[in-house]
């Protein structure tokens, strides 16, 4: 299975990048983790991409990792359409203290457009 991971620098996007790594390794699916420019995380994609090698490095895995720029939810949607993956997994947000789930605008964006299956890893 191709997955493609759409990773922002949030917390719930590295929860996401954890996920991802450690099925793709029990799997042996192919995976693809896309950097989104995301204005709600800090993190620069130097530090996020670090991160995502740290995972990759730990669970021995060999995977190709895209920087994409411009509208993170389009441009992540448009990949997965364009090259035929089979699911695409991203951070799914946090519980809020009424525990109701609250989804980021880039989640909710590729959730509702999205014809590829879409898996929200949450907090």
């Amino acid at each position: 299975m191709k997955l493609l991971l759409g990773i922002g620098g949030t917390d719930d996007s590295l929860d996401a990048l954890w996920w991802a790594a450690e099925r793709t390794s029990a799997t042996d699916d192919e995976l693809t983790v896309a950097i989104l420019e995301n204005p709600d995380s800090d993190r620069p994609p130097e530090e996020i991409e670090a991160e995502v090698e740290t995972a990759l490095s730990e669970q021995g895995l060999d995977a190709e990792i895209r920087h994409l720029e411009g509208d993170p939810g389009g441009r992540l949607v448009d990949l997965a359409d364009d090259e035929g993956y089979d699911q695409i997994v991203i951070g799914g947000g946090e519980r809020s203290p009424m525990g109701k789930i609250q989804v980021g605008r880039i989640a909710e964006f590729v959730v509702l457009n999205a014809r590829t299956t879409v898996t929200l890893v949450r907090r």
